[in-house]
């Protein structure tokens, strides 16, 4: 039994359960309201321990004891086949999302719509990443989430470096182009996060791709948010805020998979 004090809603559950993705682990029993954690598993604890540290949580072991033949739950095997259906529809959407959104930016001027397509690039290739990993070994799994983490980072500079050159000229955005495609690019991210919430029990690269998902409807609600400002206001400000805000989230997210050990 671990008490992890700083583990207090789901994104930080998914980030321990991919931490803890390779490990000799039978089963975990999360606690959310109390900030503790049981972790059925081989081997000792302080190996546990050394993997939850890094995250930051403040995790220390509470208590530990052996258990008695039966006790242990055994971990179910995720279904391989449903994964990578879902995975290339998945994919599909994505890739889509980022032609429309990308298009619709630069005719809108806008850098939230800008950045947001590039954040859906960056999630259709997390999920041709985690196409790659599908019925792979752990290990694969682990290299497979740290490359799409790469691939968040690169597009996430490019995000913030089309945000300073919006700021740089000036240029007014399209509020109605604005919250138009943020509306479609949220009713596909929604359809996405729905399709991959079945399967986020399963492996590292799956848990990875179910993050993404759910930063992407926050992100879309944001840029619809900035739309309607910028119409009542007149100004392109909240445009810019938007789409700095987005190339950060990209940025911790892609920082947050690449510090799993």
């Amino acid at each position: 039994m671990f008490r992890i004090p700083g583990m207090d809603c789901p994104s930080e559950e998914q980030m321990v359960r991919m931490c803890l993705a390779d490990a000799p682990v039978a089963a975990l029993k999360f606690d959310l309201a109390g900030r503790r954690l049981a972790v059925d598993h081989g081997g000792d604890p302080a190996e546990i321990l050394a993997r939850l540290v890094p995250l930051g949580y403040g995790a220390e072991l509470a208590e530990s004891r052996l258990l008695a033949d039966g006790e242990a739950q055994v971990a179910t095997l995720p279904d391989d086949a449903a994964e990578a259906r879902v995975l290339r529809i998945l994919l599909a959407i994505n890739v889509l999302m980022f032609v429309i959104e990308l298009g619709a930016g630069l005719w809108a001027r806008s850098a939230g719509l800008v950045a947001d397509a590039m954040d859906m690039f960056a999630d259709a290739a997390v999920y041709g990443v985690a196409l790659y990993a599908v019925g792979r070994a752990a290990r694969y799994k682990l290299a497979a989430a740290r490359l799409a983490g790469v691939l968040q980072m690169v597009l996430a500079l490019g995000a913030l470096a089309e945000v300073a050159r919006r700021v740089v000229t000036g240029a007014m955005p399209e509020a109605a182009g604005m919250m138009g495609v943020s509306l479609l690019a949220l009713a596909a991210n929604v359809a996405c996060l729905v399709l991959i919430a079945r399967h986020r029990e399963g492996g590292v690269h799956m848990r990875a791709s179910y993050i993404f998902s759910a930063n992407d409807v926050l992100a879309n609600l944001g840029v619809i948010a900035a739309g309607a400002l910028v119409a009542w206001s007149g100004r392109a400000w909240p445009d810019w805020v938007v789409g700095g805000v987005i190339g950060v989230l990209v940025l911790a997210g892609a920082v947050r998979i690449l510090r799993l050990k």
